[in-house]
C-alpha cells in the first residue's frame, strides 16, 4: 500500500498553486462541489445511523487522506479526530497501524477496507479486507465505511488538485 503521493506528482505543486494554474474546482464549479457535500453530509448519517462512532470515522478520513497525500484534507480531520476524543499517540502510529495493538478489531477492519477502497486494483487487499471486517462489522456497517472512504477520496482529489492550501490557525 503506498503511503503518500510519488514524487513525480508533488514537483512544482507548490509552485503551480502560487503562479495561478490551478483551479480552484470547488469555487469554479460550486454546484457540483456542493453536491459532493451533500454527498459526505448522507454519507455522514449513513454512518452514524450504522453506529459507527466518530473516531473510527475520521480514521478512516486520516488513512485515506494519508494513502492519497491531501495536506488540507489531513489537517481537517486531524483536528477533528482530535475533537472527537482521539489521542495523539494513536493518530502518529496511525500509517503503522497493522503493526501496533493499539487499535480495536472494528478500528482494524475499518481501516483494511479503508485502504482496499482506496486502491481498488489491489483485488487481494480487498478479499482480505472484506474477510477481515465479516468477522466484526455488520453489512450496514461495512457499507458505511465504504462510503466513507469513497467521499473522503473524492474531497482528497478536489483538495490535491485544486491545491488547497493548509492555513496556519494561529494566525
Amino acid at each position: 500500500m503506498r503511503t503518500g503521493r510519488s514524487k513525480e506528482r508533488r514537483v512544482n505543486d507548490v509552485t503551480a498553486a502560487q503562479d495561478g494554474r490551478r483551479v480552484y474546482l470547488d469555487k469554479q464549479s460550486p454546484t457540483a462541489y456542493r453536491a459532493l457535500v451533500a454527498t459526505a453530509d448522507a454519507v455522514r448519517a449513513t454512518a452514524a445511523e450504522a453506529g459507527l462512532d466518530r473516531v473510527l470515522v475520521e480514521l478512516v478520513n486520516l488513512r485515506v487522506s494519508q494513502i492519497n497525500g491531501c495536506a488540507s484534507c489531513l489537517d481537517v480531520h486531524t483536528r477533528a479526530a482530535l475533537r472527537a476524543g482521539e489521542t495523539t499517540r494513536r493518530l502518529g502510529v496511525l500509517p503503522a497501524w497493522r503493526d501496533t495493538e493499539l487499535f480495536t478489531p472494528r478500528e482494524r477492519a475499518a481501516l483494511a477496507l479503508a485502504e482496499a477502497t482506496t486502491d481498488p486494483a489491489d483485488s487481494l487487499a480487498q478479499e482480505r479486507a472484506y474477510a477481515l471486517a465479516r468477522e466484526v462489522l455488520n453489512d450496514d456497517e461495512i457499507s458505511a465505511v465504504i462510503w466513507v472512504a469513497i467521499t473522503i477520496n473524492a474531497f482528497n482529489r478536489v483538495s490535491i488538485l485544486s491545491r488547497h492550501p493548509v492555513r496556519d490557525v494561529r494566525a
